[in-house]
């Protein structure tokens, strides 16, 4: 497992939390009971399979809810 933070561009909303979280949800390999969305600090919290997706794809399921991705950083869990 790998833990990643990724940083968002700011969050408007709180309703933007779900989307972003059933979105993150939605990638094959993504600890459902990690996913910690931030929304004072515009972050996103996730642990992940390396084996099963990548932070490119965690960070494609954002942005296609029409979030940008500022930064990633990515740690062994």
């Amino acid at each position: 497992m790998k833990k990643a933070v990724l940083q968002l561009e700011t969050l408007t909303c709180p309703s933007c939390l779900q989307k972003i979280e059933a979105g993150v949800k939605g990638v094959e390999g993504v600890d459902a009971e990690s996913i910690q969305v931030l929304f004072n600090a515009s972050k996103v919290k996730v642990n992940f399979d390396a084996n099963q997706t990548s932070i490119e794809a965690i960070e494609a399921a954002i942005e296609q809810l029409g979030y940008e991705v500022l930064k990633s950083n990515v740690k062994a869990a």
